[in-house]
C-alpha cells in the first residue's frame, strides 16, 4: 500500500500530537492492514513472507511458543511444513518487507496457545524472552492473541518493558476475542487501555463468536456489517483512540467455523464507521475518521482465494 505513505505518515504525526498516542505508531501507516502468517501448514497455502502480498502493512507471524518456563516463549521456524524455508530466508524476508516499509511482528497465543503471565517473576520472562526474539530475528514488535486468558496488571507490566528496550519503531498489536471487548473491566480490555500509549492497533476477532451486544445495548449477530460496526463502537467510545482499532475478519469461509463475512461487508463496516456511509441498521451517533483499518486472518487463506479479501480491502483501507 505505497500510494499515500507519505500523506498517510503526516495524518498519523498529526493524530498522534492530537490525541497522545504513541509516537511509534508513526511509524505504521494511518490506516493499515494487519495480515497474519500461518508458521504451519493447515491446508491453505504454504507461503514465504516473500510471498505476502504488498497490500499488508503489518505481518504478524503466528505464532511463537510457551516454553517450559512460566511466561517465557520461543519461536521455531516449520522448515519441514513449509518446503525447505530457512531460518537465513525468513531473516532476510522480514528485512525485506522492512526496507518496503512493512512491519513485522511476533505473534503469541492463538488458539492453542497458553502462555501464562500472572505475576512479576513471568511478566519479567514473558518480555525478556520476546525481547530476545526481537533481536534475533529483527521483529518490529508483539501481537497478542492469547485466546485463554490473561492478566491486565501483569501482561502491561510485561509490555511497558518490551517498549523500552525497543525503543522507537515499536508495534504492539492485539487481536482479543468478541467477549475480551464487551466491557472496559474485562481483561483484555483494560491491557489494551493500561498500555494505550504504546499501543498501535487492537484488531478484535470478529468471528467463530456467538452472538454479542453492540454499544447501543442491542444484541448483534455475527456476519453482518452490524457486528463489526456496532461491536467496534465499543471500543471506540471505552477508550482506544480510532487509530488503535481495526476490524479482524476471515480471508475465507474456510478460515474460521463462522463469521466470514466477504471483503466488501468490511469495506462498508469501515465507511460506516470512518464516514457514516454504507451502514446497515446500526449508524454510529459519530463518524471514526481516523480508524486504523482492518486484518484478516490469515494471508495463507487469502493466498487460498486468490487474494480476494487483501486485494479489496487493501486498496479501501489506504483510501480511507
Amino acid at each position: 500500500m505505497a500510494a499515500g505513505v507519505l500523506a498517510a505518515a503526516a495524518l498519523t504525526a498529526a493524530g498522534l500530537m492530537a490525541t497522545g498516542t504513541s509516537a511509534s505508531a508513526a511509524e505504521v501507516p494511518a490506516h493499515a492492514v494487519t495480515g497474519y502468517w500461518q508458521n504451519f501448514d493447515n491446508g491453505a497455502t504454504v507461503q514465504t513472507l516473500a510471498d505476502v502480498p504488498g497490500d499488508y502493512d503489518i505481518i504478524a507471524v503466528a505464532f511463537a511458543d510457551a516454553t517450559g518456563s512460566p511466561g517465557g516463549v520461543d519461536f521455531t521456524l516449520d522448515s519441514a511444513g513449509l518446503g525447505g524455508y530457512t531460518e537465513d530466508a525468513f531473516k532476510a524476508d522480514i528485512k525485506a518487507k522492512q526496507d518496503a516499509g512493512k512491519s513485522v511482528v511476533i505473534s503469541i497465543g492463538g488458539q492453542n496457545g497458553t502462555v501464562a503471565v500472572n505475576d512479576s517473576a513471568s511478566a519479567a520472562n514473558f518480555a525478556s524472552s520476546i525481547t530476545s526474539l526481537m533481536d534475533e530475528y529483527g521483529f518490529d514488535g508483539v501481537d497478542i492473541d492469547l485466546e485463554n486468558g490473561l492478566n491486565s496488571t501483569y501482561m502491561s507490566q510485561a509490555l511497558k518493558s518490551i517498549a523500552a528496550d525497543a525503543g522507537p519503531g515499536f508495534v504492539l498489536t492485539m487481536a482479543p476475542q468478541t467477549i475480551d471487548m464487551q466491557s472496559t473491566s474485562a481483561e483484555y480490555f483494560k491491557t489494551a487501555l493500561a498500555v494505550k500509549d504504546i499501543l498501535t492497533v487492537v484488531n478484535m476477532q470478529y468471528y467463530n463468536s456467538g452472538s454479542m451486544l453492540g454499544c447501543d445495548g442491542k444484541v448483534y449477530s455475527q456476519g453482518s456489517v452490524d457486528f463489526l460496526t456496532a461491536l467496534a463502537c465499543i471500543q471506540l467510545e471505552g477508550g482506544l483512540d480510532p487509530s488503535q482499532v481495526g476490524i479482524g475478519t476471515p480471508a475465507s469461509s474456510s478460515a474460521a467455523g463462522s463469521g466470514y463475512v466477504a471483503p466488501s461487508v468490511v469495506n462498508d463496516a469501515l465507511d460506516c464507521l470512518a464516514k457514516g456511509t454504507n451502514c446497515g441498521s446500526f449508524k454510529p451517533s459519530k463518524t471514526y475518521p481516523g480508524i486504523r483499518g482492518a486484518m484478516t486472518w490469515s494471508t495463507n487463506w487469502d493466498a487460498a482465494s486468490g487474494n480476494a479479501w487483501s486485494s479489496t480491502v487493501g486498496p479501501h483501507v489506504d483510501a480511507l
